[in-house]
């Protein structure tokens, strides 16, 4: 009897669609390799305002991540691990950037950390200017990127359950140990994988860095705003640009997966 199915067990029609989907993400991708001025690919690449650009992106999109690590990690843990009331809403409005336009997050910040902002007062006294600075773009691409760290933790949080904790702690581990001994171990995978999405997402960062942190070179200008620059006045110059910002994230992928299939992980309370 005739089946639909290949001897892989998945249906010919869902590879077909596959297939068309494969080539939705990768013929733009090879359009713009195909466009690429070659014979000028260095010189393009390689003017003191692509470096400038290149360098600051990957040091704020690398601050940028560590910070998702550092608040992202016990909100995952919160979020996944605590009940209390309103805690739907609050989960709700953590990951709220995902879905707002990132101007709307740019605006947001502004209103919050800038000279006339809603933390203006302790700021002044402080004597510290935030928006249109660095840090600034560092806030943006946290922002924005925060919440596909506490996504993807959370939810493998609550894959992993809590059985493994309840052994560690019925063998008298206190609450930190337990989290550095068995909870973190058994999301490491998440963990790595939710830090690749955050500085993925931290590197082609655009919309809330331009409105909070504005375009100036070597300060606040990152690659993306350096594409859009380049895109004006010199197509050439953008497309190689935009040819170097997708070699990153595909090295960053490829590392992260790398280290993720090599991890061993388990519940280690005892040694």
């Amino acid at each position: 009897m005739k089946t639909s199915q290949n001897y892989w067990g998945v249906p010919k029609w869902v590879l077909a669609i596959a297939l068309v989907g494969a080539l939705f993400v990768v013929l733009p991708l090879l359009a713009m390799v195909v466009r690429v001025n070659w014979g000028q690919f260095i010189p393009l690449i390689t003017s003191q305002s692509s470096i400038d650009a290149l360098l600051l992106s990957l040091r704020t999109s690398t601050i940028a991540t560590l910070l998702c690590i550092i608040l992202g990690v016990p909100m995952a843990l919160v979020l996944a691990r605590t009940t209390f009331p309103g805690q739907r809403i609050l989960r709700s409005l953590v990951l709220l950037p995902l879905v707002l336009p990132p101007v709307v997050g740019g605006i947001a910040l502004l209103y919050t950390f800038g000279r006339q902002g809603l933390l203006k007062a302790p700021m002044n006294f402080l004597g510290i200017q935030i928006a249109f600075s660095t840090t600034a773009v560092i806030l943006a691409q946290t922002f924005v990127a925060l919440p596909f760290l506490v996504l993807s933790l959370e939810g493998a949080l609550r894959t992993v359950g809590t059985r493994y904790e309840a052994i560690g702690a019925t063998l008298g581990a206190g609450p930190t140990t337990v989290l550095r001994r068995i909870t973190l171990p058994l999301v490491l995978p998440a963990l790595v994988s939710g830090a690749v999405l955050s500085f993925a997402r931290a590197l082609g960062e655009f919309g809330a860095t331009l409105t909070f942190a504005g375009s100036l070179q070597g300060v606040t200008r990152t690659l993306p705003l350096e594409i859009y620059l380049q895109r004006e006045t010199d197509p050439d110059a953008a497309v190689a640009l935009s040819l170097v910002l997708v070699a990153v994230a595909i090295i960053v992928v490829g590392l992260a997966n790398r280290v993720g299939s090599n991890s061993r992980l388990g519940p280690n309370v005892l040694s």
